[in-house]
């Protein structure tokens, strides 16, 4: 199974970015799919998950300002950022497992390549 991550970008504070996380040839459905991020010398964090189900999930830090969703359409989960802050800047990466989600990434069995995000203040 492969995942690709795009959609990331260099933003001023306050902007907006979308995601997007692809599953080659498959749909995601009975799958759950997190968002992570990691930033230089930290560790890989959750920001977002969608159940197979369809219910979502939200770090604290991001509740409020980013959306996570899913098109069966185009086998595609969006995360769409908004409000965005230099503390976001990470390198951003979409995983699946199936049916629920979890926090923690060592749950998640398939990973994308990442796209970085660059928030400037």
């Amino acid at each position: 199974v492969q995942l690709q991550a795009s959609g990331g970008g260099l933003v001023q504070a306050g902007g907006s970015l979308r995601l997007s996380c692809v599953r080659s040839g498959r749909t995601f459905s009975n799958h759950a799919v997190g968002w992570f991020r990691q930033a230089p010398g930290k560790d890989r964090e959750f920001v977002s998950a969608l159940n197979w189900s369809g219910v979502q999930d939200y770090a604290g830090s991001v509740e409020g300002r980013f959306t996570i969703s899913r098109d069966d359409r185009d086998n595609t989960v969006s995360l769409q950022m908004t409000s965005l802050k230099p503390e976001d800047t990470a390198v951003y990466y979409c995983a699946t497992r199936l049916y629920r989600s979890s926090r923690n990434p060592g749950d998640y069995v398939s990973w994308g390549q990442g796209t970085q995000v660059t928030v400037s203040s």
